[in-house]
C-alpha cells in the first residue's frame, strides 16, 4: 500500500485515496513525507490526530442505513409471524426461552463501526418488532467467503431467523439461500452490494454506501483550492 501510494505520488498525483481500513497507516506514512499531497483514508479513524493537515477520513453513516434495513427485517419476522410461516411449532429453535425470536448478525470485528452497526440493525428490527433477541458472531475479517459463510450456517443453527452482516462478502446470503432452499425459514440482510443475485429468494434488502456523493465533494473541494474535510461523514440527508 505504501509503495502503490508513493508511486501515485511519482506519477504526479496530487490526491490518494485508500479504499481499506487497513490502508490507513501507510498512507498517513505516505502523507509524512509528502506534505503537498492530499491523502484520503476511507474507513480511517485517526486523521485528526494524526498530525498531519493533509490527512483526510473520509466515511459515511452507515449505521443509519442499517436502522433501516433493520426496519425491513423487522416488517419480515411481523409478516411470516403473523401468516404462520414462523410458529414455535414449525421452528421451535428459533425462539428464546423468553419467547423473544431469534435474528443473528455477521461480523468482521469487534470495532466501533461494526458494533455501532449492528446495534442500529438491532433497534431498527426492535423498531417494528420489539420481542427479538440477536446473536453476533465475529470472522476477524473484512472479507472471508469461508468464514462468512460459515458464521451464518453456525447462527442458523442456534436458531437465527435473520442474518444481518457487516463483513464485505457474499459468503453470509449464500448461505442464508443454502439453507432456506432446503426448507428453512431464513432470510438474509447484506452489505455493499445488492445480494440478489446471490439470495434471490433469501435476500430482504442490503445497506450500501453511495460514494459518489463524498467523491463529489472532494474533487469539487480539490479543484476549487479548498482544504477537504479531515473527517467527512453523512447519511441520508447526504
Amino acid at each position: 500500500c505504501y509503495d502503490a501510494a508513493i508511486d501515485l505520488v511519482g506519477q504526479g498525483c496530487s490526491l490518494v485515496i485508500g479504499n481499506s481500513y487497513g490502508h490507513q497507516t501507510y498512507l498517513v506514512q505516505a502523507a509524512q513525507e509528502y506534505p503537498d499531497v492530499t491523502f484520503v483514508s476511507m474507513t480511517g479513524d485517526f486523521a485528526a490526530i494524526s498530525g498531519c493537515e493533509n490527512f483526510k477520513n473520509a466515511f459515511t453513516n452507515i449505521y443509519e442505513s442499517r436502522y433501516v434495513s433493520g426496519v425491513v427485517a423487522g416488517l419480515k419476522l411481523k409478516e411470516i409471524l403473523e401468516d404462520g410461516t414462523l410458529t414455535t411449532e414449525t421452528q421451535p429453535d428459533s425462539f428464546d426461552a423468553d419467547g423473544n425470536v431469534k435474528v443473528g448478525y455477521v461480523g468482521a470485528f469487534s470495532y466501533a463501526e461494526v458494533v455501532s452497526g449492528y446495534t442500529a440493525f438491532f433497534l431498527g428490527v426492535q423498531s417494528v418488532y420489539p420481542n427479538v433477541a440477536m446473536e453476533v458472531m465475529y470472522t476477524n475479517s473484512w472479507f472471508d467467503i469461508d468464514k462468512e459463510g460459515a458464521a451464518a450456517e453456525a447462527l442458523i443453527a442456534n436458531g437465527a431467523v435473520i442474518i444481518g452482516q457487516h463483513a464485505d462478502s457474499t459468503g453470509a446470503p449464500s448461505a442464508v439461500q443454502a439453507k432456506k432452499d432446503a426448507g428453512e425459514v431464513v432470510y438474509s440482510v447484506g452489505y455493499n452490494i445488492d445480494m440478489l443475485e446471490t439470495a434471490p429468494t433469501a435476500a430482504l434488502t442490503s445497506a450500501t454506501n453511495v460514494w459518489e456523493v463524498y467523491y463529489e465533494y472532494l474533487f469539487k473541494s480539490m479543484m476549487d483550492g479548498e482544504n477537504p474535510a479531515t473527517n467527512w461523514s453523512e447519511g441520508y440527508n447526504e
